[in-house]
């Protein structure tokens, strides 16, 4: 191990990267500094705000030539990050929680222009009551909003993600925007070392920007928005499908062209000694470097244990993660928000459609967890496995456990 880790270093090395100590929010801002995009739409929203805050820091020293538009709201920042999309520039805005809410009608036109916008979201509860800690409700919410969705388990996967989320949305094949996802205070505000890779190398990475279609291409004059009635809105919403449908293959290129480059590969999720599990999580963010504690001291202990992090929530990987789980005996679904639909939560539900036709399938239970910032820990998760092992032994089980609240 301790070769590996000297390899690994020497070729951090070669490659001009840097190990510095961040929190999640400037390892993203430090990553849009390397972007360099033409035009930053903010506004400020806690958890989330040190994100723009620091690249206006950067705008004011001139470490960047972006347009930073200052704007009065949420709803106003993802306006004006749509209309320089639609201009020809690369745009890119942050947000969080009612900051996200805020920009819902929004949402859907960019997704539905096929503007390649990247959006940075510091995962936070939604009002109400009033709560600034991490749930997924916020991004959970968009989820069919068009966008495609990336999780980030620490803070390097927050600066890895937001770089490689440029590539994604801009790949010809995808023409899509993408938001990158951080656990609020957990990710954005906790510090921790980050390989930060050299300017150069990252630009090269993610190239110019070179839309084939924008409105001040006035040799080549389109419309954009127009009024779209029964006669062809249903076509253009299935076009808009399109793309999701192939998106996942995208992104896996694109990760292991990351991985050639920087020495870190992404895929579609993160399989955790799965090998030979017979009881697997299924977790997002910032809880899956927990799980991988608590599935090491469970394998010590005997126990078959697996865990499996999704990175790419949207689109779904439907057909590879029933394939990661064909061989479990149960499976716990781990949700950070609650889908209020009687049946779990938003995971819940996309891992349940997933094996649903299969004939060899495992048993599936949901677990509600974590809403508002409630904390989880070691403990907490081994006793999900512990009530998979029961479930396997009796044949008993409640679909839906919410874990760790008072009822």
């Amino acid at each position: 191990m301790a070769k590996v880790l000297d390899k690994a270093a020497e070729a951090a090395q070669e490659r001009g990267a840097v190990k510095t100590a961040l929190t999640g929010n400037e390892a993203v801002a430090q990553a849009m500094r390397q972007i360099n995009p033409d035009v930053v739409a903010a506004y400020p929203i806690t958890p989330q705000t040190e994100i723009v805050q620091i690249y206006s820091s950067f705008v004011a020293d001139g470490l960047v030539n972006t347009e930073f538009v200052a704007v009065e709201s949420e709803h106003s920042a993802m306006s004006a990050s749509i209309g320089a999309s639609a201009a020809g520039a690369r745009a890119m805005t942050a947000t969080s929680s009612q900051g996200l809410a805020l920009m819902w009608e929004m949402l859907y036109i960019a997704a539905g222009l096929r503007l390649p916008i990247v959006m940075p979201v510091t995962n936070r509860a939604l009002s109400a009551p009033i709560n600034i800690h991490c749930d997924h409700s916020d991004t959970m919410g968009a989820r069919d909003a068009g966008w495609i969705h990336i999780f980030s388990e620490n803070s390097q996967e927050a600066y890895d993600n937001t770089i490689q989320a440029i590539r994604i949305a801009e790949h010809p094949d995808v023409l899509l925007p993408v938001m990158v996802t951080t656990d609020g205070f957990i990710i954005s505000h906790a510090m921790e070392v980050v390989e930060v890779e050299d300017d150069e190398r990252v630009r090269k990475f993610v190239g110019a920007y070179k839309p084939d279609r924008y409105l001040l291409d006035v040799d080549h004059p389109i419309t954009m928005g127009g009024l779209d009635f029964t006669d062809y809105y249903f076509e253009h919403r299935r076009s808009l499908a399109e793309p999701i449908f192939g998106a996942n293959k995208r992104i896996v290129e694109i990760g292991e062209e990351f991985g050639r480059e920087f020495g870190r590969r992404y895929g579609l999720f993160e399989e955790y000694r799965m090998d030979d599990a017979e009881y697997a999580t299924i977790i997002l963010g910032s809880t899956a470097g927990t799980a991988k504690v608590a599935v090491d001291e469970l394998r010590e202990q005997g126990v078959k244990a697996g865990m499996i992090k999704v990175r790419v929530f949207r689109p779904f990987p439907h057909e590879e993660i029933a394939g990661a789980i064909a061989g479990c005996k149960v499976v716990a679904v781990m949700d950070r928000s609650d889908g209020l639909s009687g049946r779990g939560g938003p995971v819940f539900g996309e891992v349940r459609s997933s094996i649903c036709d299969r004939e060899k399938k495992p048993v599936t239970v949901g677990y509600v967890y974590g809403l508002g910032g409630r904390d989880i820990n070691v403990e907490m998760i081994e006793s999900v496995y512990r009530d998979m092992q029961e479930i396997a032994a009796t044949g008993k089980r409640a679909l839906v456990s919410y874990l760790g609240v008072r009822e």
